[in-house]
């Protein structure tokens, strides 16, 4: 044992003596290098240390496009220069230089900038809107409540150590210190001076960086809307995110100087248009001046969004929208005048759903939202005589359907068998049950249609007839078919805002007036009067089902999506993060499966409206160069109110290809709203429709319903 111990402790010594020599001489380069760094090399380094900091800047990912089914532009982006400024150590009168040669170079180059500071010059003013503001604001600096604007003026001229004598130089000095002050920067956090600069000014600010400390241009994109006011409401609108917005969506990579959709597909598919942002790293010395700048991350654009509209189509829609308002205000169809105001179109493929035009007026600027919209005109939009521009009417306005609703009665009774094709009702003029009211002809002429099967009172729009027929099937079953041909419940277009309107029934008059249904309650609710109330989007789907045989469909306004390396986003996926986002639910209603005869039979009827003598829009669609089915309603509103006018249809009659339905707030009668479809179909088959002969001296039906 003890020879063994005298054996291994040479070996211990020896691995002892070693580690002990490497760790003194780890110990000797280390000496040696911090020598070098403090004694040797030591100012250099810190006169390096001293004049260099990074800074983290955020590189903005473009947002997607937005485009129609050919691919057109409807919101794109177009590059931007932003000015910032960042904290440094430089002193008063070089901050006052450098902030003067600012606001001179962006005025040279007539640039914008914001301007917050509360004192007009030449002559002095305040410019606070009441005075309580005022108040309070001398307050907050401590000046007493009747410091006058020249006093206050030089109050701050003097606390930023102003010292030159031109007040027009000191107030724009004004500008920039006094936005530090209430707004406040640092060295990591910038101030923006202006969000939308010239390239020249641009080129300045980089080149001659060395004259403006602290400052740098930021590069980023700005949403566009290059054709104005087309299609604003599928569109919607951006701004800023709201705090509610940003705490939502902190966790998804959202900063607080983020724009957000707000509304229409800006909002619906704001997770697929915004990208994700990059980051650009910045050095800068110690006074301002950029060392170097390259990208850290890149920034990732938004994919595009691609609508199933097409933008000359829904130029035209637009365009005959606002001139049907127009004509109908004027009285130049050849009729009375009517106190028109507002109106929606949509345009429908009926074999797909897609809709191919949306139009809603009035309309308004998305582009005025983007970098926030001004109070003048929010309050020019706000205002009462404007009609409410922000509305889509075509999803959101919910109106009586008046006679339109007529195909919903005749399917009802000619499903359930309680009238053939064949049958005749004699219209004698007063209906006998219920209220006992007049069909719409006796109040004209005080005779009734006569004997008519259900084609001809359909072309004829006998509320006698329907009356007869809401009679024989009764509420549950009127709305039983409405709800298949889904009136009455949302259509789920991606879109936010959707109105689901309303379907009469008992349920809904016992909870809007305390009582209990009656005969004459279905008698109205039979011609689309009551409680029935639905939206354009809603109408247009209907007439595709009805034309269709009964087959359910799916209004859709979105054709695809593609992402930045041009894949396209699966249909599934789409369908289900809208859904999510706007809280759709799917659409379980069942075919309808409509007879032959049976869907003949109406379709023949609608033909008639607008084909045949006696028919109600006839005289605007007789020499038209298209067979095409359509039915007209003159829906009433509150006593004494001027009636909307409704006019759904769809063409070729032959080969139904679009279905299209138009309302025209207190347009006065359904006929007056087929002036605005004749106008779309004819752009749709490629007519000229400057060469269609239109007879505007004809005086239309107007149907008066109870």
């Amino acid at each position: 044992m003890e020879r063994y111990r005298k054996k291994k402790m040479p070996n211990i010594n020896l691995r002892y003596n070693i580690l002990s020599t490497f760790i003194y001489v780890i110990g000797i380069v280390l000496l040696v290098q911090l020598f070098n760094l403090q004694i040797i090399n030591g100012s250099s380094y810190r006169e390096t240390s001293n004049t260099r900091l990074a800074r983290e800047s955020t590189l903005y990912a473009s947002r997607g496009y937005i485009l129609d089914r050919n691919g057109n532009e409807l919101a794109n982006v177009e590059m931007t220069f932003s000015l910032e400024m960042y904290k440094t150590k430089i002193e008063n009168k070089l901050l006052n230089d450098t902030s003067l040669r600012i606001i001179n170079t962006l005025e040279q180059n007539g640039d914008t900038y914001t301007d917050t500071f509360p004192i007009k010059i030449n002559p002095y003013e305040y410019t606070f809107t009441n005075e309580e503001k005022k108040v309070e604001w001398l307050k907050k600096y401590k000046l007493s409540s009747d410091t006058t604007p020249e006093e206050a003026f030089n109050y701050f001229k003097k606390r930023y150590d102003i010292e030159n004598e031109n007040i027009e130089e000191v107030r724009k000095i004004l500008i920039v210190r006094y936005r530090i002050t209430s707004e406040g920067y640092s060295a990591t956090k910038s101030l923006t001076i202006s969000s939308n600069i010239s390239r020249n000014s641009a080129l300045v600010f980089t080149e001659q960086s060395d004259k403006y400390p602290g400052v740098t241009v930021g590069q980023s994109s700005k949403r566009n809307y290059p054709n104005g006011t087309l299609a604003s409401h599928v569109l919607g609108n951006i701004n800023s995110i709201t705090s509610e917005q940003y705490q939502q969506n902190k966790d998804k990579g959202y900063l607080m100087t983020d724009i957000y959709g707000q509304t229409g597909i800006e909002y619906a598919f704001e997770p697929y248009l915004k990208g994700t942002n990059g980051i650009k790293q910045i050095d800068m010395s110690v006074d301002g001046s950029i060392a170097n700048e390259y990208v850290e991350e890149e920034a990732i654009s938004g994919s595009d969004v691609v609508l199933t509209i097409d933008a000359n189509l829904q130029a035209v829609t637009e365009k005959a929208l606002r001139e049907t308002i127009e004509g109908i205000k004027n009285g130049s169809f050849g009729g009375k005048k009517y106190d028109a105001n507002a109106g929606a179109i949509v345009v429908m493929d009926v074999r797909s759903g897609e809709v191919l035009a949306m139009a809603s007026n009035p309309d308004f600027e998305p582009g005025a939202y983007v970098g926030g919209i001004s109070q003048e005109t929010y309050n020019k939009y706000m205002a009462k005589e404007s009609n409410n521009p922000l509305v889509n009417r075509a999803i959101s306005g919910s109106y009586a359907p008046g006679s339109t609703f007529k195909l919903v009665t005749a399917t009802s009774a000619l499903q359930t068998e309680k009238v053939t094709v064949k049958e005749k009702v004699n219209d004698t003029g007063v209906y006998q049950r219920g209220h006992k009211p007049a069909c719409w002809i006796y109040r004209q002429y005080h005779r009734g249609h006569g004997y008519l099967n259900i084609t001809s009172a359909i072309k004829q729009s006998c509320n006698y007839f329907f009356y007869e027929m809401g009679y024989r099937v009764g509420i549950e079953v009127l709305d039983q078919y409405a709800t298949l041909y889904g009136l009455g419940q949302k259509t789920g277009i991606e879109l936010g805002a959707e109105s689901a309107g309303t379907l009469a029934s008992p349920e809904v008059l016992k909870k809007r007036e305390g009582r209990a249904w009656s005969v004459g309650d279905t008698l109205n609710a039979a011609i689309g009067q009551g409680y029935n109330s639905f939206t354009p989007i809603q109408m247009a789907k209907y007439i595709s089902i009805l034309v269709n045989g009964g087959r359910q469909i799916n209004p859709t306004i979105v054709k695809t999506i593609i992402n930045p390396d041009g894949t396209e986003v699966p249909k599934e996926e789409i369908r289900r993060q809208t859904a999510e986002r706007l809280g759709i639910q799917e659409n379980t209603n069942q075919d309808i499966n409509l007879s032959e005869e049976n869907l003949s039979a109406m379709l023949e009827g609608m033909r008639g409206v607008t084909s045949e003598s006696g028919g109600t829009a006839y005289s605007i669609f007789k020499n038209f160069n298209i067979e095409i089915g359509g039915k007209t309603g003159s829906a009433q509103k509150k006593e004494g109110e001027t009636a909307n006018a409704w006019f759904v249809g769809f063409a070729p009659y032959d080969n139904p290809q679009i279905a299209i339905a138009v309302i025209i707030e207190n347009g006065g009668s359904g006929s007056l709203a087929c002036y605005a479809a004749k106008d779309i179909i004819a752009e749709y088959f490629g007519m000229n429709a400057e060469q269609v002969e239109e007879n505007i001296t004809a005086i239309p039906y107007t149907e008066m319903q109870n």
